[in-house]
């Protein structure tokens, strides 16, 4: 039997595609590796360098995680506004690899920092908005009962006034939880460290995985990275995206009906690290006990917060895993309210492609959590 046909095989597999093996792909965080994987499934498995549960504002890599990085094909990060330790590693070490940075992605919702000031600011708003509301509500009300008082046709006209009414409200009501975040418009302010250190690097809160409509976003981006850099499994890397998408959409149609008892209802947090969160579905947040440069109150600042506590009516105070507890428990001291816990990175679920969803679901139940006391 001739040889030249097996010559032939060899010599097309050693001029095949690029990727004998999947891409070699390292991410920041557990929510950013959660998508990649998500992307990957049935290819490969991302490398993770920051574990749920460490800060990403402050890390010294390993030097498995150098190796890591030097050998990577792709590295996606959130940027360097959260993890700002990783810009020079990736200058010096991922020499031949491609960097996809998700905050500048096309499509990503971006908002900028906001201090103590603007998240007062926002809340008194808020909260005078639904005082009048629930003034010009009262005496709406005195006014039609005395002016109809024993006309039975126009009390059923009432009726179905006030039925159109309440439709209205509900319709303009999920309106806003869908959209408002688009037309904030805040400025600047001071950045701030998960880590307790101050930070201002770049002109975005970093924290935009928060937003599922990012994730989704992102999913899509990281795809078509994927697909360029390896072609022949392009359209999987499409499909399982499309699939995350869904997935995604599941957990925030769940998120959204069991916040609906948390709409209006102030609550304040250890720092602010839930904006998009709270954005995506029109949350109110009056208060952080770190000022915006993440630094410990002064006693004033403290003692401001603990007017607020009263005058805006929260029903509870937020902390996180990583954080000592011991200055919200001085905020909230002497208050009926209960201290719960939201966890930004998901550290109580398994490594992989089902954690995105999960710390979605996951943060929902924190704050639904909130309005039950």
């Amino acid at each position: 039997m001739s040889k030249l046909p097996l010559l032939a095989t060899c010599a097309t597999l050693a001029a095949g595609p690029l990727w004998a093996e999947a891409p070699q792909v390292v991410t920041d965080i557990a929510p950013v590796h959660a998508l990649t994987s998500t992307v990957m499934d049935g290819v490969g498995t991302p490398v993770l360098l920051v574990k749920p549960g460490l800060s990403p504002h402050s890390y010294a890599l390993r030097p498995s995680q150098a190796r890591a990085l030097q050998d990577a094909d792709l590295v996606v990060w959130v940027g360097e506004g959260l993890a700002p330790w990783l810009e020079k590693p990736l200058e010096s070490l991922a020499g031949r690899g491609e960097m996809l940075e998700l905050i500048e992605a096309e499509g990503t919702i971006k908002l900028p920092y906001r201090g103590a000031d603007d998240v007062l600011a926002a809340a008194e708003a808020e909260h005078a908005d639904h005082d009048h509301a629930v003034d010009d509500h009262d005496d709406h009300d005195h006014e039609e009962g005395h002016d109809d008082h024993d006309h039975d046709a126009h009390e059923e006209g009432h009726d179905d006034h006030d039925d159109h009414d309440h439709d209205a409200h509900e319709e303009g009501h999920d309106d806003h939880d869908g959209h408002g975040h688009d037309a904030h418009e805040e400025e600047h302010d001071e950045g701030h460290d998960e880590a307790g250190h101050h930070h201002h690097h770049g002109s975005y809160d970093p924290h935009a995985w928060l937003d599922p409509q990012n994730g989704a976003v992102w999913l899509e981006v990281i795809a078509e990275k994927l697909a360029a850099l390896d072609p022949e499994h392009a359209d999987l890397y499409r499909a399982n995206a499309a699939k995350g998408q869904a997935e995604i959409a599941a957990a925030v149609d769940e998120v959204t009906e069991a916040l609906r008892p948390m709409q209006g209802v102030a609550f304040v947090s250890y720092h602010d690290a839930f904006q998009y969160f709270e954005k995506r579905f029109g949350l109110t947040l009056v208060g952080t006990v770190t000022p915006g440069d993440a630094t410990d109150p002064s006693p004033a600042q403290l003692a401001q917060l603990r007017d607020r506590l009263v005058d805006l009516g929260v029903r509870c105070a937020f902390a996180e895993p990583q954080f000592d507890t011991g200055l919200l428990e001085a905020a909230v001291a002497g208050r009926d309210i209960p201290i719960l816990e939201l966890d930004p990175l998901g550290r109580r679920h398994e490594l992989g492609k089902g954690l995105y969803p999960a710390l979605i679901r996951d943060l929902g139940a924190g704050f639904a959590a909130c309005a039950a006391h």
